[in-house]
């Protein structure tokens, strides 16, 4: 399998390549040459046999399903991404059971262990700069922790995540993690890591790497757990809280694979713009809201540079000037696909359907999967065929929101119990890549 840049000026790159590059070079997102078909009948058996079936065609590695095996060992759920009925024709799936509580877990816990693999191969060591709402960042560090073949900087918005989601990255004491808050948004994060990109000799001297799903094992990691709920429940809808489009993008690409799905529904919270464009093919930027759901708390979806290239017929040079117009004007027109329904849900009615969905379901969510299941309610589905509502976060995480919609505290696995009693470590920067580019040289020097 090739892989080609959205924006057409890199060139085509083999997998091992893609998942070491991350973002192309000339700014473009890869994406795979061709997709294939799923395997019909889908097989049977466990998840991780499943996930090696789907995943096989797009990337050429050794024994693929040992190393999914090995990802998944420590999921504190044999089914790994397990299926709950909440009422006839609805259903969450639990994607939280992996080590930081939130379903980065799935697509990191194997690039991980892939890329160091692939660099113990080659001699070679890589530096991974991440930006986070709050979830990818513990994830990533969960993966390349302790590992000899990469560092790892994770960049994360001053102020804008849940307490829990700090302290999962900020607490870890390891020469090879390093945490850095900045003066601004997620957006203004992931603008950092693209502009770190950018810089050639910078990304040559330190050997980026990415672990946000810009880097095509995020998504294609994501793929088989669509597969595993329509294997499950049959041809189903899917509701999927929706931030940096990645994962959603991962349903359409399954979609598109064959998998049973009907409808992909982005479920936004006041950080609307995938559903604003959703609904009318409008793409307009607007200032990034903090709220209860903050990993969805993000403007510009790199993941949707992908689909759009899709719609827009994989045709590179139109894509470049759409973004270009986006990025310079901060609103276009944009094309659409009926695959998606959107909806968005403000910060009451996040903690009105927490409410509602404990006491009617008996079942405690966190509020990014509130926003789904509200989502789910408003488009009124589940009536003509199942819905499925992925469940992306352990409600632990955001304990605040939850104890103020139900009065329930959610605790913390025991593995995590003293997280409020570890010792913090991170820097406080500004939105600047001059000043960020510098620190992560010094970080990466200094952790040698």
């Amino acid at each position: 399998m090739q892989y080609v840049s959205t924006r057409g000026l890199a060139p085509a790159l083999g997998f091992a390549d893609v998942l070491l590059e991350g973002l192309a070079r000339d700014g473009g997102l890869y994406v795979p040459a061709e997709l294939p078909s799923l395997p019909t009948p889908p097989p049977a058996g466990d998840y991780v046999g499943l996930a090696a079936a789907v995943m096989a065609p797009f990337a050429d590695v050794p024994d693929l399903a040992g190393q999914l095996a090995e990802a998944y060992a420590g999921f504190d759920h044999p089914d790994v991404v397990p299926l709950v009925e909440l009422a006839p024709g609805t259903w969450v799936q639990e994607l939280f059971h992996g080590p930081t509580l939130a379903f980065k877990d799935l697509a990191l816990q194997l690039v991980g262990r892939l890329m160091d693999a692939e660099l113990q191969h080659r001699g070679d060591r890589r530096t991974i700069v991440v930006a986070t709402s709050g979830d990818t960042g513990s994830a990533a560090i969960e993966a390349c922790v302790g590992r000899d073949t990469l560092d790892i900087v994770v960049l994360h918005p001053a102020g804008r995540t849940s307490d829990v989601q700090r302290r999962q990255m900020t607490t870890v004491a390891a020469p090879n993690v390093h945490n850095v808050a900045i003066e601004g948004t997620f957006d203004d994060c992931q603008d950092l890591v693209k502009a770190l990109f950018g810089d050639g000799e910078l990304r040559d001297e330190l050997r980026l790497g990415a672990m946000n799903s810009i880097n095509w094992g995020r998504v294609l990691a994501q793929i088989p757990y669509y597969v595993e709920a329509g294997r499950r429940v049959g041809p189903c809808d899917v509701v999927v809280p929706s931030g940096n489009f990645g994962n959603v993008l991962a349903g359409w690409y399954a979609k598109r694979m064959g998998a049973p799905i009907e409808r992909l529904v982005i479920a936004s919270n006041r950080n609307d713009i995938l559903a604003r464009w959703a609904n009318t093919g409008a793409l307009v930027a607007e200032e990034v809201v903090p709220t209860l759901s903050p990993s969805m708390d993000i403007q510009v979806s790199s993941n949707h540079e992908r689909l759009l290239f899709e719609l827009l017929g994989r045709d590179a040079e139109s894509t470049r000037d759409l973004l270009t117009r986006f990025r310079t004007l901060g609103s276009v027109e944009a094309p659409r696909s009926t695959d998606f329904l959107a909806a968005s849900v403000d910060d009451a009615t996040t903690l009105a359907e927490i409410t509602a969905t404990l006491e009617e379901r008996s079942y405690l969510a966190d509020p990014h999967t509130a926003v789904g299941l509200r989502a789910a309610r408003v488009l009124d589905l589940g009536r003509d065929r199942p819905v499925v509502c992925l469940a992306t976060a352990h409600p632990a995480k955001f304990p605040d929101a939850v104890e103020q919609a139900t009065g329930i505290r959610p605790a913390l696995p025991e593995r995590l119990a003293d997280l409020f009693d570890r010792d913090e470590h991170y820097d406080v920067l500004p939105a600047d890549p001059a000043v960020v580019g510098a620190h992560v040289r010094a970080a990466v020097a200094a952790g040698h």
